[in-house]
């Protein structure tokens, strides 16, 4: 007894758009309606603020507010970037340490023991190097 070998299949021309592609457009076409309605909604909300909001402009409104004290001086001022590059390092070697805790799970499976652990101190190797560059720099010294 002979067993159909497939389902009876719908030719199409090529580069014809099946059946398949047409869903495949159509739920696009939903998401680019979506996009531009959003961008019409701010449109409309920012050009009726613009439309209803009181324009009256005093030397006290153009004024730059700084937690409700006046400014004195002029506009630049001169920033310690070492607390950036404290707060830097810090990220770098908290998001790094991160790693070391799928690691250890991956570790604790049989088979993957050996690999793992000469991963970990070739990780451990790059971050300890960064952290020795750091130093080398004089990033670290508070003064």
């Amino acid at each position: 007894m002979p067993i159909a070998a497939s389902a009876p299949t719908t030719a199409t021309a090529p580069g014809a758009a099946g059946p398949l592609a047409a869903d495949y457009f159509q739920s696009y076409s939903v998401v680019g309606l979506l996009a531009v309605l959003g961008v019409l909604f701010v449109a409309a909300a920012f050009g009726a603020g613009r439309l209803l909001r009181p324009v009256v402009p005093t030397p006290e409104k153009l004024l730059t507010y700084e937690c409700g004290v006046d400014p004195v001086g002029e506009g630049w001022a001169h920033t310690q970037v070492r607390y950036y590059v404290y707060a830097f390092l810090y990220v770098i070697f908290a998001v790094d340490s991160i790693f070391l805790f799928p690691w250890a799970t991956v570790f604790a499976a049989p088979g993957y023991g050996g690999t793992t652990l000469v991963e970990m101190f070739v990780f451990l190797g790059f971050l300890a190097v960064g952290l020795l560059y750091a130093y080398k720099k004089g990033v670290l010294t508070w003064t």
